[in-house]
């Protein structure tokens, strides 16, 4: 093993952290190579710098005039250069802020420098190198986003324990997770992911199922198990009930207890309505960590960074900044908000008036770009192939039993015939 990963290691090894690294993550660490010399060089070569692999002339990278030009407002530093491995500083500490703002139980801040990832899907694929081997189990919702069978299966051969997170109530079947965590528990170690507002089902927690949740966590915890806890939360801040808990859990877990590792994935992705950007952002947070801790995670990140794509986009990232700093933002994105928030409205009365349905039970749904159908006596593939090719509507099953649609696509006037449609197919499959 590298002699910089082993140093890594014995930072950690007294913490949750290092007791749950994989195999790889231990391995990982971060070259002192061309970039941590580049980095150096970059402070103090006056002279002339001959470091990192770019173009200069007269201090200033060569550009296209067809990439500038298209580049309005932009500068070629903010263009064309390589971004750091963990990211601009500058957009890491904005962001940090932002959640600290965002998560009012974040009190003393006590969490890792975010570091900027080329989507949510990146980072929750890093965090599984970090901590995921081969034959390990994570527990994920049933159902769930399909890409997490790819990445924690497929990719690092875990075991997915699918749980079913709803029952025919109105919200989380808070029986059957805290069943499943008590028995991961056994084992010393639980590992867990936990997407909110949920994709697909749409929902959020409500402020007492938020309560729950943490107390199991808690209590596991307590008892002497080792949690790591990864907060999906490409979808935060799309609440459209008063009784949502409307914090990511991250906010409590980070603090929680030092058996306790939180990791949160989040990005303007959804939040500030870029999805092409590819920009997201990975932080840590135990209540058995501090800086010098988050310093060595974020290097062993930084290697999983590195060997793969090396770093993130520049201009994206000098993009969010510009964005968040624009005086628009927060009423357009306000405005947006209250527009998704109709397509619910409508949805959720169209499916109030359908009660007790023979085949399609919608799931619970209270947030987010989605809501799910759980159907009964009809598959749901056979249902998506239906909708398509008879009607020209577009829809995703996921598995037999579920029907994903994504109202966030699809305009407020377009719902209602949209969703009669849907329900007439069902019945005429039965």
């Amino acid at each position: 093993m590298n002699n910089l990963a082993m140093e890594l290691n014995s930072i950690l090894d007294n913490t949750v952290t290092g007791r749950l690294l994989s195999r790889l993550g231990r391995r990982l660490y971060f070259p002192n190579g061309i970039i941590a010399q580049s980095a150096e060089a970059k402070i103090s070569a006056h002279a002339a710098n001959a470091t990192i692999g770019m173009a200069f002339k007269d201090g200033k990278p060569l550009a296209l005039s067809a990439v500038m030009e298209n580049m309005n407002g932009f500068k070629p530093d903010e263009v064309v250069l390589y971004a750091p491995t963990a990211g601009i500083e500058q957009v890491r500490n904005i962001w940090k802020a932002s959640i600290i703002e965002k998560n009012t139980s974040l009190e003393n801040g006590n969490i890792s420098l975010p570091a900027v990832v080329p989507g949510i899907t990146a980072g929750i694929s890093y965090t599984a190198d970090l901590f995921l081997d081969e034959g390990q189990t994570i527990m994920v919702s049933d159902p769930c986003w399909d890409n997490y069978n790819l990445i924690f299966s497929e990719r690092r051969g875990a075991e997915l324990l699918s749980t079913p997170f709803f029952n025919s109530g109105p919200g989380l079947n808070m029986a059957a997770i805290g069943q499943a965590v008590r028995n991961m528990a056994k084992s010393g170690v639980v590992r867990m992911i936990l997407n909110f507002p949920n994709n697909p089902s749409g929902y959020t927690p409500t402020k007492a199922e938020a309560e729950g949740l943490i107390s199991l966590i808690r209590e596991i915890a307590e008892d002497g198990a080792d949690v790591l806890v990864i907060c999906d939360d490409a979808y935060f801040g799309l609440y459209y009930e008063n009784d949502i808990y409307r914090e990511s859990l991250f906010g409590r877990l980070a603090g929680l207890h030092k058996r306790i590792l939180a990791v949160k994935i989040d990005g303007p992705t959804k939040e500030e309505y870029v999805w092409g950007l590819r920009t997201a952002f990975l932080t840590f947070g135990s209540h058995g960590m501090d800086g010098c801790h988050h310093a060595a995670l974020t290097k062993k990140l930084m290697g999983a960074i590195r060997s793969s794509v090396s770093c993130s986009n520049t201009s994206s990232q000098y993009l969010i900044m510009k964005t968040l700093a624009d005086k628009r933002t927060e009423q357009e994105k306000t405005k947006y908000r209250e527009l998704l928030e109709e397509r619910y409205q409508a949805i959720k009365r169209f499916v109030r008036d359908m009660p007790n349905h023979p085949i399609l039970t919608p799931l619970p749904f209270n947030s987010g770009y989605f809501m799910s159908f759980q159907c009964k006596g009809v598959n749901a593939e056979l249902l998506r192939r239906e909708l398509l090719s008879k009607h020209g509507i577009g829809t995703i099953a996921l598995g037999e039993q579920f029907l994903r649609i994504a109202y966030s696509g699809v305009d407020l006037e377009k719902i209602p015939l949209m969703y009669r449609i849907i329900y007439k197919t069902a019945e005429s499959l039965l």
